[in-house]
C-alpha cells in the first residue's frame, strides 16, 4: 500500500494528528482558584464541631464527667468542648454524618456565650459540688483564620484586576492587523481588517453599475499601484489619497470594495469610529500602528470609511469645548499622511457624506489630492443599476429596466436595491412564480409613501377635507407649466400621511425662479382648496407650509432670487464658516429677508386660489372622483382638464388603468419639493 501523507488540518499547516496543546489562558487560572477555594473550604468545614447548648453541657456532659477540657475562644465568643475518648460512644450524633463530622481529636461541640465573665460564673457554680480532681479546666484561646485573612486582603485586589482585565479585553476584542485579538496590552493597536492579495473579496468594477466618472478615477488609482513606473518615469508623483464624497447609499463603500478586489495588493479597511476610544491616546496610537503596517506591506491601500468621525474641523466652536482625543487622533492622521516618502506606494481612500465639516488641513493637496464626487444616479445610470440588481430575480417579460429607471427619479443605488428586494417580497406574498411590473410599482409606492392603512378610522368630514385638499394639489400641478406632471393621487392613508400625490419630476441640473414659483403654488393648492371650499383651514397643510417656507427662504437668502435683497447668497457651501452662532447679515437684512419670504409665499397662495376659482368646476369633479374611487390617475385628470400642452411625454409611459390596484410609482410630493430646494 503506498505511503500517503496524513490529512492536513484546516489551515494546511501540518498533519491533522499533530494537535497543538491548548492555550493556557485566564479561564484556567479562574478554574484553579475556584478548585483551591472549594478544597480549603471542604477541609476546613470538615473539622468544625457540632453545635450544642450550655444546658446540655451542664446537665449531661459535666454531670457524667465526659468532658476532657473546655476552650473559650475569646475573639469569636464561642466555647469549644472536648469529649474524652472513652466517652465518645455515648454521643452517636457526633459521627452520624461523615461529611460534616468533627475530627476525633476535637473540639467536638461548641456553643455561643454572651459574656466570658458570666460563663465563668455559671461554670464554677455548676462544678462547685464536684471534687477538685473531677473539675474541668478552662483554657483561653484566640481563633486564627489564615484563609479568611488572606481572602480579605486579596479580594479587593482581585476585584480591581478582574474589572481591569474585563475592560481591556472588551476594548481590544476583535482587533486585527497585529492587534493580538483580546490581548489587553494591544489596545492601542490598529483594528483594521487586512485583505491581502489572496483575499476573499470577489467584488470588481463590473459589479459597480453607473458612476462612470467616479469609477474611472478609482480605476486610475489601481493603475498607479499596478504600474507605477508608467507615471513616475515622466517625473510625476502618485497621489497620496482620494476622498469619496456623496449622499448615503450612492455606492462609496462599494467602490472601495471594487478597488480591493481589483488592485491585488494588501487592503486595510477601517471605520473612522474605530479610532475613537474611551482612553486618551488610543486613537493616535492606532493611527500610528495602521500606517506602520501599511508601510511594511506597501504597495497597499488604506480605506477609512466615514472619516468624518475623526476628521471634523478642529476648534470650530471653542466656547462649546472640544473633544481633545478626537483632535489628537486627527492630528496624528495628518502627520502620518504628510510623512510618506515620495512614491511609497501607500494610497489612502476615504469615504464621507459630510465633506463640508471636514478639516481644511485634511482636504489640502498632498493629503487627499483627489475628491471623487459620487452623486445620485441619473436616468441611464439607474437603468444600469437595475440591470445589476435584476440579475438574480425571476422576472416576468413585462419588466424592463428602462421603464423602472423612469419611475425612480432621485433614488440612490441602495434605494434601487431595496425596490428590487421589496418587489420580490410582494410577489412572494401574492404567491406568484415570477415578479411582474405591478409588483415593482407597488414596491416603489411602499418605499416612498409607506404601508397603506385602509383600516384607519376617518370621519366623513375628514375624508371630504382630505379629498378636496389633494384635488387642489392635483388641479394646480396639472394646469401650471413648470409643475411636475402628476401620476397618481390617493386619499388612502399611507404611513403618517392621510393623503398623497405622486409626481414624475423632470430631471434637471438647474432650476429657474419660474419653476420654483410654480412648485410653491402647487404645494399651496391644498390649503387654498380647503379655504375656498369650506371657508376654514386645517392642520393638514403643515407639511406643505414647511416645505414652501424652506423653499422661499432658500430663494431669497441662498439663490439670490429677490429683487429687494439682491444677488447675494448667505450660504457657506464649504462648511468652514467663521460666523459661529451669529448671522452673516444685519438685523435690518434679516427683517428684509423675512418680509420677502412672506411676500413670496402670499403671492403664490393668492395665485393658487385664483387658479382654483377659475377652474372650480374641474376641481369639484376631481374631488368627487377621489371621494368615489379613493385613487385617481393622470388619465382621469386628462379627461377633465384636457392634455397638458407643455407637459412631459414621460407621463404617458406611466399610465395605469383606473380599474387596477391603486399603486403607482415615482417620487412623493414631499421628496420632489425638497429636491427642488
Amino acid at each position: 500500500m503506498p505511503n500517503t501523507p496524513p490529512p492536513s488540518n484546516k489551515k494546511g499547516k501540518g498533519p491533522a494528528n499533530m494537535m497543538k496543546p491548548p492555550k493556557f489562558n485566564a479561564y484556567w487560572i479562574y478554574g484553579i482558584i475556584a478548585l483551591t477555594f472549594l478544597a480549603i473550604q471542604y477541609f476546613t468545614y470538615q473539622q468544625n464541631p457540632k453545635e450544642t447548648s450550655w444546658h446540655k453541657v451542664k446537665v449531661e456532659m459535666l454531670r457524667n464527667h465526659d468532658i476532657e477540657k473546655i476552650e473559650i475562644v475569646r475573639n469569636l465568643g464561642n466555647v469549644n468542648v472536648y469529649i474524652k475518648d472513652a466517652s465518645l460512644d455515648k454521643y452517636p450524633d457526633l459521627f452520624s454524618n461523615s461529611f460534616d463530622s468533627p475530627s476525633k481529636a476535637g473540639p467536638h461541640y461548641f456553643f455561643t456565650i454572651g459574656s466570658i465573665e458570666n460563663f465563668e460564673q455559671n461554670l464554677e457554680k455548676a462544678q462547685e459540688l464536684m471534687p477538685e480532681a473531677d473539675r474541668v479546666a478552662v483554657k483561653y484561646v484566640d481563633h486564627k483564620d489564615y484563609f479568611g485573612d488572606i481572602i480579605g486582603f486579596l479580594f479587593p485586589i482581585l476585584i480591581i484586576l478582574a474589572i481591569w482585565f474585563f475592560v481591556f479585553k472588551r476594548m481590544s476584542k476583535g482587533a486585527g492587523g497585529g492587534a493580538g485579538g483580546g490581548n489587553i496590552f494591544n489596545v492601542g493597536k490598529s483594528k483594521a481588517k487586512v485583505f491581502d492579495k489572496e483575499s476573499d473579496i470577489k467584488t470588481n468594477f463590473k459589479d459597480v453599475a453607473g458612476l462612470a466618472e467616479a469609477k474611472q478615477e478609482v480605476e486610475e488609482i489601481v493603475e498607479f499601484l499596478k504600474y507605477p513606473e508608467k507615471y513616475t518615469q515622466l517625473g510625476g508623483k502618485i497621489p497620496k489619497g482620494a476622498l469619496l464624497v456623496g449622499p448615503p447609499g450612492t455606492g462609496k463603500t462599494l467602490l472601495a470594495k471594487a478597488v480591493a478586489g481589483e488592485a491585488h495588493v494588501p487592503f486595510f479597511s477601517m471605520s473612522g469610529s474605530d479610532f475613537v476610544e474611551m482612553f486618551v491616546g488610543v486613537g493616535a496610537s492606532r493611527v500610528r500602528d495602521l500606517f506602520k503596517q501599511a508601510k511594511e506591506k506597501s504597495p497597499c491601500i488604506i480605506f477609512i470609511d466615514e472619516i468624518d468621525a475623526i476628521g471634523r474641523a478642529r476648534g470650530k466652536n471653542p466656547n462649546m469645548g472640544a473633544n481633545d482625543e478626537r483632535e489628537n487622533t486627527l492630528n496624528q492622521l495628518l502627520t502620518e499622511m504628510d510623512g510618506f516618502d515620495t512614491n511609497s506606494g501607500v494610497i489612502i481612500l476615504a469615504a464621507t457624506n459630510r465633506a463640508d465639516i471636514l478639516d481644511r488641513a485634511l482636504m489640502r493637496a498632498g493629503r487627499f489630492d483627489r475628491q471623487i464626487h459620487v452623486e445620485l444616479p441619473d436616468l441611464n445610470e439607474r437603468e444600469e443599476i437595475f440591470n445589476v440588481h435584476l440579475r438574480p430575480l425571476k422576472l416576468d417579460d413585462s419588466v424592463k429596466s428602462e421603464f423602472l429607471a423612469k419611475q425612480t427619479p432621485g433614488f440612490s443605488g441602495a434605494d434601487i436595491a431595496n425596490v428590487c428586494n421589496e418587489s420580490a417580497l410582494i410577489a412572494a406574498r401574492k404567491k406568484k412564480n415570477v415578479i411582474e411590473k405591478q409588483d415593482f410599482l407597488d414596491a416603489v409606492d411602499r418605499i416612498i409613501g409607506g404601508l397603506e392603512k385602509k383600516n384607519k378610522i376617518i370621519s366623513v368630514n375628514e375624508k371630504k377635507t382630505i379629498a378636496y385638499h389633494e384635488a387642489g394639489h392635483a388641479t394646480i400641478s396639472w394646469l401650471l407649466e413648470y409643475a411636475h406632471p402628476l401620476v397618481k393621487v390617493t386619499i388612502v392613508p399611507r404611513g403618517k400621511a392621510l393623503g398623497a400625490a405622486w409626481y414624475l419630476p423632470e430631471e434637471r441640473s438647474i432650476t429657474t425662479k419660474e419653476q420654483l414659483l410654480d412648485e410653491m403654488c402647487s404645494a399651496l393648492g391644498g390649503r387654498a382648496a380647503e379655504e375656498l371650499t369650506f371657508g376654514k383651514i386645517s392642520t393638514g397643510a403643515q407639511n406643505d407650509l414647511e416645505k414652501v417656507t424652506k423653499q422661499a427662504m432658500a430663494m431669497v437668502s441662498i439663490f439670490g432670487m429677490s429683487d429687494k435683497v439682491g444677488n447675494v447668497s448667505y450660504y457657506d457651501s464649504t462648511g468652514q464658516s467663521d460666523y459661529g452662532f451669529s448671522k452673516p447679515y444685519s438685523e435690518k437684512t434679516a427683517e428684509l429677508i423675512d418680509e420677502e419670504v412672506k411676500v413670496m409665499i402670499e403671492s403664490s397662495y393668492k395665485r393658487a386660489k385664483q387658479i382654483l376659482i377659475d377652474n372650480k368646476e374641474g376641481h369639484e369633479k376631481v374631488s368627487q372622483l377621489l371621494l368615489e374611487r379613493e385613487v385617481i390617475f393622470s388619465e382621469d385628470l386628462e379627461a377633465i382638464f384636457g392634455k397638458r400642452d407643455f407637459g412631459s411625454s414621460e407621463v404617458e409611459e406611466t399610465k395605469i388603468l383606473p380599474t387596477e390596484e391603486p399603486t403607482k410609482d415615482v417620487r412623493s410630493e414631499e421628496e420632489n419639493n425638497s429636491k427642488a430646494v
